[in-house]
């Protein structure tokens, strides 16, 4: 049922009648304060840039007010025009719209924004610390009037969070072609970020915050599930069992807050360190981790009788992970299993804080000496490598998590480079596990999301996706049985774990022959009225083909390619003439800005015959432009995929590598070295 007022609001976009200011909310995360970087001619033209979006009768007022804003925040976020109405993700049939396309895109941007899912709601930042949906409040309710008038022969193009506008197109096309932080690469340095944004004209949308496509932690839970399980298989005997095993992690806000639910699931104890008090009792209100520990000391001891007793139980103590790390050193405790998922991609507005100080002196410090943050981050960085290397010598396995931190831990001179000087000692979780095991093979984070708002219909679609995989894993080809068995026991405790936050929403990885043929279930079970709405089909960026990133999704990839961006964009320009019903590219994504380019989509599947066709056509694509590319960077894995693919669909050719002996490239340099 249409709540009219609602309706009416979301309809109208900038609002007729100037609203009145309102004070900022301290029961919510704020995003911390960004650095002073704009001169002051800078600062005049980001009041320019924000005051064109409204009247010029109300410049006077809005003038000082925003300016307020910048002084204070870094950034002007026009909280006056934050609605007053709940944000969450409501049945389809709830949003103002002439398309049921742009009412699913509605119902995905309010799920991005529910406080529930968001890390900092306010400032309109997703996860991460500056995965942005939109720059400010002005561009979300511009955003949602152009999507409640929109036909399906018309296009929304969205600049970095600013809706320029509805333009002619097709029904075929997609509805919402969205980029964010696509800057000319001499600007795309991490201080271009602070001054583009602070003036309005770009922003980071990490990967599925401003493509609309995230669905809280768990869009990450089961990819940190298979890497964490992988990881201990690598690191145990055949046959000796998780339970009573250490994984040593830090990060509980945003997608890191799913680390130690992965955990309980894999079966291990799961000890993860957040210097942020509200995350983590936020992630502990929400049942992701089992207990809250503030003092170091009682957090060894926990852990001791945890691994004694073989328990499965997660921890997350309130603190700087370094502490932990060189506790456990002095005090014997064996770590099997090491990683970190901070957010060091964004080292010095947030992702990652130094020890000597807490939490608030930190957010303090590099808003008022950023330079002094740098180097207190740095030192502790250094720090943290000799205490992670402590443990290595005494037999752990660590590996990055994709989040920068050996490259931010090179940078910062830490001992974490091989004798040449050109090659981390430690690798990186898709050179060693998500890579070879799954991207190569066409395996990776598919999800979808029940529009209904449904529980019911969630479960529905498990026990379907379930059905689907089973079926397929009893003629699957030896190389992915594991893979698909651990897909398959996701899907059937997926519902029992409650990984619901926000949206009714699951995710999956599957390669190219299942998600086709999840889809088409899908389909058809909206089309016979066996679900009560349309679902939304999309991925993680963090995928097969989506993403062109050397130390994280390509760093499995050694032609040197790894540093070239043509896969992100030839997979978001293909899927957006095969059926997508929005498209996403993006500067940033997970690994820092400048340093990776990623590309996602959505699709609307209604039970229409052209559901059906768009999606084979589009789900084929978006997986085989990524292995086609894994293949011809001569991964053996991605071969055997590409073989696969070839014999079963004569209309698609690929480009072939052949493989050259190394003695016969060897022998040319034997007399020069």
């Amino acid at each position: 049922m249409m709540d009219n007022v609602f309706s009416r609001v979301v309809a109208e976009g900038i609002p007729s009648q100037l609203p009145p200011k309102i004070a900022r909310d301290l029961t919510v995360s704020h995003a911390p304060r960004r650095k002073d970087i704009l001169s002051k001619k800078e600062e005049k033209l980001a009041l320019r840039n924000a005051l064109r979006y409204f009247p010029k009768s109300w410049h006077a007022e809005l003038a000082p007010e925003f300016l307020a804003e910048l002084k204070a925040y870094g950034r002007i976020y026009m909280y006056r025009f934050r609605p007053s109405y709940e944000m969450y993700a409501r049945p389809i049939a709830a949003y103002p719209a002439k398309s049921k396309q742009a009412a699913a895109i509605m119902l995905m941007i309010q799920n991005n924004l529910d406080p529930a899912v968001a890390q900092h709601p306010h400032e309109l930042i997703t996860y991460g610390g500056n995965g942005a949906v939109f720059q400010n409040w002005a561009q979300y309710r511009l955003t949602m009037h152009y999507l409640s008038q929109m036909t399906d022969e018309q296009t929304l193009h969205m600049y970095s969070g600013h809706p320029m506008g509805l333009f002619p197109s097709s029904e075929h096309a997609p509805r919402v072609v969205v980029s964010n932080g696509m800057m000319i690469p001499n600007y795309s340095k991490p201080d271009d970020w602070e001054r583009y944004n602070a003036l309005g004209v770009t922003q980071y949308g990490q990967m599925t915050a401003g493509s609309y496509m995230y669905i809280g932690p768990q869009g990450i839970v089961h990819g940190t599930t298979i890497t964490v399980m992988n990881a201990f298989r690598r690191q145990l005997p055949v046959g000796e069992s998780i339970q009573g095993k250490v994984f040593l992690t830090s990060g509980l806000g945003g997608m890191s807050g799913a680390q130690p639910k992965a955990g309980n699931i894999a079966g291990c104890i799961t000890v993860c360190a957040e210097v942020n008090p509200t995350a983590a009792k936020k992630r502990h209100e929400q049942g992701w981790v089992d207990v809250l520990v503030e003092d170091i000391a009682q957090l060894v001891e926990q852990v001791r009788v945890a691994m004694d007793k073989k328990q499965t139980i997660s921890f997350a103590y309130i603190g700087n992970i370094v502490e932990v790390w060189e506790a456990f050193d002095r005090e014997h405790i064996y770590v099997t299993v090491g990683s970190d998922q901070t957010s060091l991609h964004n080292p010095w507005s947030g992702g990652y804080y130094p020890m000597g100080l807490s939490f608030d002196e930190s957010n303090v410090l590099m808003a008022t000496d950023p330079d002094r943050f740098k180097q207190l981050v740095q030192a502790t960085l250094v720090r943290h490598v000799d205490a992670i290397n402590n443990h290595v010598a005494k037999g752990t396995y660590f590996f990055d998590y994709g989040n920068a931190f050996l490259l931010e831990s090179s940078r910062a001179g830490a001992a974490i480079l091989d004798s040449e000087g050109d090659k981390f000692i430690y690798p990186s979780y898709v050179q060693d596990i998500l890579g070879p095991m799954c991207f190569d093979y066409g395996f990776g984070p598919f999800r979808w999301v029940c529009t209904s708002g449904e529980a019911a219909d969630l479960e529905k679609t498990d026990l379907l996706a379930m059905d689907v995989l089973t079926s397929l894993q009893a003629i699957a080809p030896k190389e992915i049985q594991q893979q698909m068995l651990d897909n398959i026991q996701w899907i059937k405790e997926a519902g029992k774990n409650k990984l619901v936050v926000g949206s009714q929403a699951r995710i999956l990885y599957a390669d190219s022959n299942g998600r086709i043929a999840i889809a088409k279930a899908f389909n058809e079970a909206v089309r016979n009225g066996e679900l009560a709405g349309p679902v939304v089909l999309g991925r993680d960026h963090h995928d097969v083909s989506g993403t062109d990133s050397p130390y994280r999704e390509t760093s499995n990839i050694y032609d040197g390619s790894q540093f070239t961006a043509d896969m992100a964009i030839h997979n978001v320009i293909g899927d957006s003439f095969r059926g997508a019903t929005w498209v996403s590219i993006h500067n940033g994504g997970g690994v820092g800005w400048g340093e990776v380019i990623n590309g996602g989509f959505g699709m609307l599947l209604d039970g229409s015959a052209s559901a059906d066709g768009k999606l084979e056509k589009m789900l084929y694509f978006d997986v085989n432009n990524g292995i086609a590319r894994r293949a011809w960077a001569r991964n053996k894995e991605a071969n055997q995929a590409l073989d696969s693919a070839m014999a079963s669909n004569p209309t698609l050719q690929v480009t072939r590598a052949q493989m050259v002996d190394d003695h016969i490239i060897d022998e040319l340099f034997n007399d020069n070295e």
